[in-house]
């Protein structure tokens, strides 16, 4: 694991450690349920039930160091208010070449989600908006070409 800092708005790092409370829980008790019945099943050697559940247990695990990883290592995203220029935790108003417009949350790359409107300040895009004010252009490399953007409002 990486000792690099991660990120995190409140609302962030409030949903990580409401998952690990779960996975630490009810996640590890569901899983140690399902080795037990599995082991009642009788000889565990050829068991697809017992690896399936141990390897649940193995993935569980694999998530909740992840998941102290990031909190361990966790710098918050300040909300102070100043919408001068494009920083972590900005919501941008962008508009491309083509005309369409997109509102978008810059947020660490633990966070991000494009699908819920939050991009990471490491993605080709989030990158190209850093810095940068309103009416101001951007210019990012993505895997689908270059795209070019001006930032219209920040929030």
């Amino acid at each position: 694991m990486t000792d690099k800092p991660f990120y995190l708005t409140k609302e962030g790092r409030a949903k990580l450690e409401a998952e690990i409370e779960e996975l630490e829980t009810t996640g590890r008790m569901e899983v140690a349920e399902r080795i037990r019945q599995a082991k009642e099943l009788g000889d565990i050697s050829e068991s697809g039930e017992y690896e399936d559940a141990k390897n649940k247990q193995a993935f569980l695990e694999g998530r909740i160091r992840e998941i102290r990883n990031i909190l361990n290592n966790a710098q918050m995203i300040e909300e102070d208010g100043d919408n001068r220029e494009v920083r972590l935790g900005s919501s941008v108003t962008i508009r491309y070449e083509d005309g369409e417009e997109e509102e978008w949350m810059i947020v660490g790359a633990a966070e991000a989600s494009p699908r819920d409107g939050k991009i990471s300040n490491e993605s080709p895009i989030g990158s190209a908006l850093m810095g940068k004010r309103a009416r101001q252009k951007a210019t990012a490399s993505t895997p689908s070409g270059i795209m070019k953007m001006t930032v219209l409002k920040i929030r």
